[in-house]
C-alpha cells in the first residue's frame, strides 16, 4: 500500500532501526553516571550529539536534544523570548508556520506580550521586505537593541509543512542580522534533505520528519544568544531539556540524520522528478484543480492541490480504499470545520485539498497507479455531492441559502446556478462555512467571475455576492 503521507511522518529509516536495536543493548544505563555502563552511555550520547551538530551546522555545545519537536519549538521560543525581554516583548512569526510556532505565539500574547504575523503571497512564501520591515521599530530604526524596536524574536519555518513551499531564511536572516534581532528556523521538514541557510539564531526539528524515531526533537542555540529556559531543569540537556534521556532513540535519530543527507541529493532529483509528474499530470486529468505552492522553490517530495466540488474527507477515505495514504488541509477533513491556517494566508481554494508527500523509495510504478485512480474518486465523489448539474431557469439575480452546509456544497450551488442569470447579474450564498471565504472568491478566479465581496448576514454568516461576466 503507497504511503505517501511522508510530510507527518517518514517511514522508519533501515539505518534508524540499526542504530535503535544496537543502542539497546548498549545504551541502556544513566549517561551522567562515572561507572562503566554510565560512561558507555554517554560516549554514545556524545557521538550522536556531534553527529547531529554537524549535519545541522552548528557545534555540539550549541545542540540539545528534546521528548519532541514541538517541545523543541516551544523551549526555543519561550527562552529566546525570556532572553531579550528586557529588549521588548513582540514575536515576529511568518502566518503559515507550523501550529507548534502558533501555539507558543499564543501563550505568549496571553502572557501579555504582542505576535505579529507577516502575511505571504499565493505561493506560501514570505517577502523578504515585508517581513524586514516588521523587524523595525515604529521609528525605522534597526541594530541590536534599537530604541523602540521591541522585536525580542523572529521565527521562520525553512519550508511549509502543508504546500512545500520554500522560505527565503537567508534573506529574513540577513534582515534579522541588521536589525539585531535573533531568528528561530523551524526546519523539521527541511533538515533531512539539506543544511539551513546560515544566519540562524535559533533552529529545532524532529526526527519522525526524517526517518527517524518519533519522540526525539533537536533544538540548536547559537552562542551568544541570549536565551533563558523556562520551566523546571536540571542538569541534562544544558538544563533545556530536563529529565533522562531517551539514549536509543536520540542515536537512532542521529544517525538516520547523517544517513538521509547522505542520500539526499540523488533521492531528492528523484523523488522531485515524480512529484514534477504529478503537478503536471493532475490538473490534465481532473478538472477544476488548483496546484498550490511554489512550483520551483520547493521540497523534492511534496506536492498539494485541490479540488473543486469535493468533500475532502471523502476524498481522502477513497483514496485509503484504494489503497493511498494522503492528508489533507481542507476544512473537510478537520474537526473545527474551518480551513488550514496555511491555505487561508495563501488565499487558495481549500475544498477537495490532498497533500501528497512521497517517502524515500517510492517507484513510478506507484505515481502511475495513483494517477490513474485519482480521476474515477474524484469524479466519484463529485457525482454522490451533485456537482456539475446546472439548475434550469433564471435570469435574475438569485440568492442561495447555503446556511448550514458544509464545504463544498456552497460552492457547488453556486456553480448550479451561475449560468442561469444573466450576464452583470449577481449571485448571492449565504454561508455560514467559514471555508467559503476562501472557496467562493478561488472558484471566481478559476471560473473567471467576478466576486464582488462579503457583507455580515442578518441571519448569521455572510452573504457573499459573485457577478456573472459570461
Amino acid at each position: 500500500m503507497p504511503y505517501f503521507d511522508a510530510a507527518s511522518a517518514a517511514p522508519l529509516h533501515p539505518v534508524a532501526r540499526q542504530a535503535l536495536l544496537a543502542a539497546l543493548d548498549e545504551g541502556w544505563a544513566d549517561p551522567a553516571r562515572l561507572h562503566r555502563e554510565g560512561r558507555r552511555a554517554r560516549l554514545l550520547l556524545d557521538a550522536a550529539r556531534e553527529a547531529a551538530a554537524e549535519t545541522v551546522g552548528c557545534r555540539p555545545d550549541e545542540l540539545v536534544f528534546t521528548p519532541s519537536g514541538t517541545h523543541a519549538v516551544h523551549s526555543g521560543v519561550s527562552g529566546a523570548l525570556a532572553g531579550r525581554r528586557r529588549v521588548g516583548d513582540r514575536l515576529v512569526v511568518s502566518a503559515v508556520e507550523h501550529s507548534s510556532v502558533l501555539h507558543a505565539g499564543e501563550a505568549h500574547a496571553a502572557a501579555g506580550g504582542t505576535v505579529t504575523e507577516v502575511p505571504v503571497g499565493r505561493t506560501g512564501a514570505v517577502d523578504p521586505e515585508t517581513f524586514a520591515a516588521e523587524l523595525r521599530g515604529p521609528d525605522g530604526g534597526a541594530g541590536a537593541g534599537a530604541a523602540g524596536s521591541g522585536v525580542a524574536l523572529a521565527c521562520l519555518q525553512s519550508a511549509n509543512h502543508e504546500v512545500g513551499t520554500e522560505q527565503p531564511v537567508a534573506e529574513v536572516a540577513e534582515a534579522c542580522r541588521a536589525a539585531g534581532v535573533p531568528l528561530l528556523v523551524d526546519a523539521a521538514q527541511s533538515l533531512g534533505w539539506g543544511p539551513v541557510p546560515g544566519g540562524w539564531s535559533l533552529l529545532a526539528a524532529s526526527a519522525h520528519k526524517w526517518g527517524g524515531p518519533a519522540g526525539v526533537g533537536l533544538l540548536a542555540v547559537r552562542k551568544g544568544v541570549r536565551f533563558a529556559p523556562q520551566g523546571p531543569s536540571d542538569e541534562r540537556e544544558s538544563g533545556r531539556a530536563p529529565g533522562f534521556e531517551n539514549l536509543p532513540a536520540v542515536v537512532a535519530a542521529a544517525a538516520s540524520l547523517r544517513a538521509v543527507r547522505a542520500e539526499a541529493a540523488a533521492e531528492g532529483a528523484r523523488l522531485r522528478a515524480l512529484v514534477d509528474r504529478i503537478r503536471a499530470r493532475v490538473p490534465e486529468l481532473v478538472p477544476d484543480v488548483e496546484v498550490v505552492g511554489d512550483p520551483v522553490r520547493r521540497l523534492p517530495h511534496l506536492v498539494t492541490f485541490s479540488c473543486l466540488y469535493v468533500d475532502g474527507e471523502t476524498l481522502l477515505s477513497e483514496l485509503d480504499r484504494e489503497g493511498f495514504s494522503v492528508s489533507s488541509g481542507s476544512s473537510c477533513t478537520s474537526s473545527t470545520l474551518t480551513p488550514s491556517h496555511v491555505l487561508r494566508a495563501m488565499g487558495v481554494l481549500s475544498e477537495g485539498n490532498v497533500r501528497v508527500s512521497l517517502p524515500a523509495g517510492t517507484t513510478e510504478a506507484d505515481v502511475d497507479r495513483f494517477l490513474a485512480v485519482l480521476p474515477g474518486v474524484v469524479s466519484g465523489v463529485r457525482d454522490r455531492l451533485g456537482a456539475g448539474a446546472p439548475v434550469p431557469g433564471g435570469g435574475e439575480d438569485l440568492v442561495v441559502d447555503a446556511l448550514g452546509k458544509r464545504c463544498p456544497l456552497p460552492v457547488i450551488e453556486l456553480a448550479k446556478v451561475i449560468g442561469t442569470v444573466r450576464v452583470g447579474g449577481t449571485v448571492t450564498v449565504l454561508a455560514d462555512d467559514e471555508a467559503a471565504r476562501l472557496d467562493i472568491p478561488a472558484w471566481c478566479e478559476m471560473r473567471a467571475q467576478e466576486y464582488v465581496g462579503a457583507t455580515p448576514s442578518p441571519r448569521g454568516g455572510h452573504a457573499y455576492v459573485v457577478r456573472r461576466l459570461s
